[in-house]
């Protein structure tokens, strides 16, 4: 088999490891957004997450992983959208982020 046909083997296999792999951590980021909005008495918005960035990065380990940053809207009173992000190191949430935001004394969810 020439060369150029096994690097474009390799090329597609690693690509559809990174697509798996980020459809497994996305799953992970999606639940770590829910549980931090329900722990916060929060409605999670469209019950996603979105990708806000994707790199390389060490654990303390000293391992190379993948860091990627999710993105996710929140509401706090039910007539707002407000921004949130969720960060992961391979399967690990590391942060998750609902910002400082105003708390309501009667707040409406809807």
């Amino acid at each position: 088999m020439p060369t150029f046909e096994i690097l474009s083997l390799a090329a597609l296999a690693a690509l559809a490891w990174l697509w798996y792999d980020s459809i497994q951590v996305r799953g992970i980021g999606i639940a770590a957004a829910k549980a931090a909005c329900a722990a916060e008495g929060l409605q999670l918005l469209d019950d996603t997450v979105a990708i806000a960035s994707l790199r390389l990065a060490r654990d303390d380990d000293g391992r190379l992983l993948l860091r990627r940053v999710y993105g996710f809207d929140f509401s706090d009173t039910g007539d707002n959208r407000r921004s949130g992000s969720v960060v992961m190191l391979g399967q690990h949430v590391l942060i998750v982020n609902v910002g400082l935001r105003l708390v309501a004394s009667n707040p409406t969810l809807h």
